[in-house]
This record gives structure tokens, sequence and C-alpha cells, in this order.
């Protein structure tokens, strides 16, 4: 297994090179404060006056002048082609969990590659943080605090069974696929939310206020193994 580029005791906030407002930065910095950027990334991050600790990807899109600015020890260049750059960032980075910025963005392809991502690297334990949602790859067994009325759509990338309490419609008996069950638009009916899944593959898609509760069960659920081809 190759080590980390970036490794840290604390959360993460991985800036990609899609839009993003400073106070959407701001959020996922006061939760997790190191920053690493995805190519372009970078470019947004010092927008905003705030220094990646770390810049990884294959560096077709990131600006000469951000290239210059940041000091070269801090510029990780990963050259293969068959990834995206949110893929090659986010298996160079070990920490309790990681805060993904600027990748739901405005590109449907790249939002369709940023979820497919966090299914390859469920171990990562990384949450993306899209304009007015979140979604993160769902671990074996999830507890979530949330409050009744509110939606949790379940979306799976590839075919899951699972077991579910505290949703209007139970997910007990269903076979998900992309071309066939999904779980949009459910709905909390508990404050407290558990999560059953056969196997890997299910995205969990929240509103964004929900953010820390999201975090708190993602971090104190069983990590998923990393698979080989991912390490």
């Amino acid at each position: 297994m190759k080590p980390p580029i970036v490794q840290s005791a604390r959360g993460i906030t991985l800036a990609g090179g899609g839009p993003f407002a400073r106070r959407d930065l701001a959020l996922c910095l006061s939760r997790a404060p190191v920053t690493v950027a995805a190519d372009s990334g970078a470019d947004r991050l010092l927008q905003f006056g705030v220094m990646p600790e770390a810049v990884i990807g294959d560096f077709d899109s990131i600006s000469q002048s951000a290239r210059l600015e940041i000091p070269k020890s801090r510029q990780h260049v990963v050259a293969e082609q068959a990834t995206t750059d949110f893929d090659k960032a986010l298996r160079s980075l070990e920490a309790p969990f990681v805060l993904a910025l600027g990748f739901a963005g405005a590109r449907l392809d790249h939002g369709l590659a940023a979820m497919t991502t966090l299914v390859a690297h469920a171990g990562r334990r990384c949450l993306l943080v899209g304009p007015r949602d979140l979604a993160f790859a769902a671990p074996p067994r999830l507890e979530l605090a949330v409050l009744p009325g509110e939606p949790l759509s379940l979306y799976p990338l590839a075919r899951v069974t699972g077991r579910s309490s505290g949703l209007e419609w139970p997910i007990d008996g269903l076979v998900f696929a992309p071309d066939g069950q999904i779980g949009t638009s459910n709905r909390v009916t508990e404050r407290r939310v558990v999560l059953e899944f056969d196997a890997p593959g299910m995205l969990v898609i929240l509103p964004r206020r929900r953010l820390d509760a999201a975090i708190r069960a993602l971090v104190s659920a069983p990590r998923p193994p990393v698979p080989l081809a991912a390490r």
C-alpha cells in the first residue's frame, strides 16, 4: 500500500475546481481544518486566501500563477489519466473524515464521476458537500440522529440490499440497483435512523444542514475495508 500524501488526525477539507462560495469553505474548514486541493481546486483556495497543505492531481487545470505561489514541496503530481483528480486526491489522504467541496459542481459528468469515487473509496469516509445536499458512501451499518419529516435519499451504484428503521418507506426486502429500484425522496419518521447494507455501493443523501450528524454517524460507523484496487 502506498503511504498517504497527507495524513491528519483531524478532518480534511478537499477542494475541487468546481464552484463553491466563501461561506461553503468556511463551513467545511470549521469542521475539517486541514486543506488539500485537487488540481485547480488550488486556485479556488488561493482566491479565498487559503494556502493548501498539498495539491494533488495531474496538474492539467491548475493555473501557472497558483503553481508559482504554492511551495513546490506541497505540489504532488499524479500523472496517470485513468482516474479523476478527485480520485487521485482522495486515495492519497488518511484522516478521520474528508469533506469534499467543489466536486458536485456545474458539470453532470463530473458530478457522476465524483459519486463513483465516493463508492470506490468508501473507506476514506468522505462526504461530498453540495450547495443544498451532501452525499456519502454508506458503511455496512449507520446510525443517524435526524429529525422526523426530513428527507433522506438512497441511491445505489451497485446491486445492494439492506434493512432500515426510522424511515417512512422501509427498505427491508428491496433489491436496489442503478437500473432498477432506487430510494430517492424517502422521509425520516424517527429521531434515530438505522441503516444496514449487505454489500457496498449505496449512497446516502441528506440535506446539508445535517452535516454534523452525518460526520458523527460516519466516523462512529464501522470502516469498510479498502479494496485492493484503491490501495
